[in-house]
């Protein structure tokens, strides 16, 4: 038996998606989705680690703020941001303004900068896992938080110096670029993927 639940237009979708209108956009037209390039890429990461303890429906209200005080999650943009940049990120009310999470997201896009283009991107893509290994869920309880993928990509990334990468974190990241489908078996994203 399937968990999943009608939404507002009668089609069924994973459970977690339906408590907000943002919820039910997010899981139908983005979660789920390939992503691609290191810029999009350095985003979902740096929002998942921002939603370390919090739920996701924070990060999800708050993106086009943080959009906006990290400069697009552009790269090298934030490479170069300085202390005055770090200030002003602490300051900002329209952002998550924890110290520790900030720092590692400016640290991090400071690695990042010394990376190939496209490394980040190969990194993260060759720790998907083959579609056809997984069972498709019926029910939110087949939905792992961390797999073995997500502990390597973890360790691959720690390894390379990024910080706020841990399993879970990794595996977040996995589901919502689209390197797993963890959309229930009867979810109408699933089933719209599938059709396309």
């Amino acid at each position: 038996m399937s968990d999943a639940l009608a939404g507002p237009d009668g089609g069924l979708r994973c459970p977690w998606a339906l408590s907000t209108e943002d919820y039910v956009k997010y899981h139908d037209e983005e979660w789920g989705r390939p992503v691609h390039g290191d810029d999009a890429l350095f985003e979902r990461l740096s929002l998942e680690a921002f939603q370390s303890g919090l739920s996701w429906i924070t990060i999800l209200r708050r993106r086009p703020g943080f959009r906006a005080a990290f400069d697009g999650f552009r790269i090298a943009a934030v490479a170069s941001f300085t202390d005055e940049d770090r200030a002003r990120l602490l300051a900002d009310p329209g952002i998550i303004r924890n110290r520790a999470k900030v720092d590692a997201t400016l640290a991090n896009a400071r690695v990042l900068a010394e990376w190939s283009p496209g490394e980040l991107d190969e990194l993260i893509w060759s720790h998907a896992p083959d579609p056809d290994s997984r069972p498709v869920p019926k029910s939110l309880t087949e939905v792992p938080a961390i797999t073995d993928e997500s502990t390597a990509l973890s360790k691959a990334l720690k390894k390379r110096g990024l910080r706020f990468v841990g399993p879970t974190t990794a595996y977040a990241l996995m589901q919502a670029c689209g390197l797993v489908d963890d959309h229930l078996a009867d979810c109408v994203a699933r089933r719209v993927r599938q059709a396309g």
